[in-house]
């Protein structure tokens, strides 16, 4: 198997959705049914087997591992999943204004 081989390139993929209900509930010491309920409030949405079994990558469960954080302080489910949502909006926010600013001064310097 060389570096680059498909299975490689998965592994390596946060969105490549590895790990079963059960597994990923274990990784973040929680229940299926935690993962229902944040799947249920849209947070994520997990990818389904051929046999309609429900799949996690690595950044869906770091994503429900920040709102277990946040239900674990007493934040009701609903709540942590929109916080958990508005925190990955200004990520991407900050994200976009920061490349802008980058083009921006490029250019400016050009």
């Amino acid at each position: 198997m060389t570096a680059d081989s498909p299975l490689t390139d998965r592994l390596e993929d946060d969105d490549y959705p590895a790990y079963t209900m059960g597994r990923a509930a274990e990784m973040l010491g929680t229940t299926p049914g935690f993962l229902r309920a944040i799947g249920e409030a849209r947070l994520i949405t997990p990818l389904r087997s051929e046999g309609g079994h429900r799949r996690y990558s690595r950044y869906q469960l770091r994503i429900a591992a920040r709102a277990r954080e946040l239900v674990d302080r007493g934040t009701p489910v609903e709540a942590a999943c929109r916080i958990v949502i508005l925190e990955d909006q200004l990520e991407e926010a900050q994200r976009i204004n920061a490349e802008f600013r980058r083009t921006t001064s490029q250019a400016s310097d050009s």
